[in-house]
């Protein structure tokens, strides 16, 4: 179970979703596909969660999000320049959201 506070901003993101009638799609890494379970908690999220990628592992993240392998080496796996290149490149995964 997750804390309330944590199921109110899910519901709070899942409702502005609706009003602007957008789909959404996440890319994790470090939560480990803990966002997504928390917009899946609430009922009625399918109607604008679309899919999730759980990408922990660097070889995941070369392989199902396109991630540059230099960004990783420059940077690192878990840092703000790869966290931008999942934002950029999520929308253009094939069937993503």
């Amino acid at each position: 179970m997750l804390p309330e506070n944590v199921l109110k901003q899910a519901e709070a993101v899942l409702k502005q979703a609706r009003a602007y009638r957008r789909m959404i799609a996440v890319a994790e890494s470090c939560t480990g596909g803990l966002i997504a379970a928390a917009l899946t908690s609430v009922p009625g999220s399918s109607e604008v969660f679309e899919r999730g990628f759980v990408t922990y592992s660097n070889q995941s993240k070369l392989d199902n999000l396109g991630i540059p392998l230099d960004i990783i080496k420059q940077h690192g796996a878990v840092s703000e320049e790869c966290a931008q290149h999942c934002y950029v490149r999520l929308p253009f995964l094939p069937d993503a959201a």
